[in-house]
């Protein structure tokens, strides 16, 4: 083997080196801005304590809902809560008209079967997978939200 060809496989070697280092630090830089969170993702129990805990309601509200939608709260808004089964999640909120589904969501490989938003006097989402089903169903005691057993 002559020197031209050493000097050109040590040169591609090198490219693909730099070149590869480069890619990942790119993935990485853009993985973390994409997920938000410095350590990727999130465990199940920072999920379930950033459900359980209430929104803030932002200074100057008035009693009309913002635009973003039903979700944002209100000055009427009450008390939140998060629930989490194997099927999903839902957060729900009591309020003059009784308890409410403010948002829900299925876990991996489940779907949304049925949704019964409110407000009323229990709300429920079933989720549905491989698993089987999984029903919520929330009631408001006092004024906070809570998963009640299927009648």
């Amino acid at each position: 083997m002559g020197r031209r060809s050493i000097l050109v496989a040590t040169g591609w070697v090198a490219t693909a080196v730099v070149a590869t280092l480069i890619g990942l630090g790119a993935i990485r830089l853009v993985g973390e801005s994409i997920t938000g969170t410095p350590g990727g993702v999130r465990s199940e129990a920072e999920i379930e304590r950033a459900l359980a805990s209430p929104e803030p309601v932002p200074a100057g509200t008035t009693g009309s809902a913002p635009s973003a939608g039903p979700a944002a709260p209100t000055a009427s808004s009450g008390v939140r809560r998060g629930f989490a089964t194997g099927g999903g999640t839902a957060v729900a909120e009591c309020g003059a008209g009784g308890v409410r589904l403010v948002s829900w969501a299925p876990a991996q490989g489940y779907r949304v079967r049925d949704v019964d938003r409110g407000p009323d006097d229990d709300v429920e989402v079933k989720f549905e997978g491989p698993a089987g089903e999984y029903e919520l169903k929330v009631r408001c005691i006092g004024s906070e939200p809570v998963a009640v057993a299927d009648d």
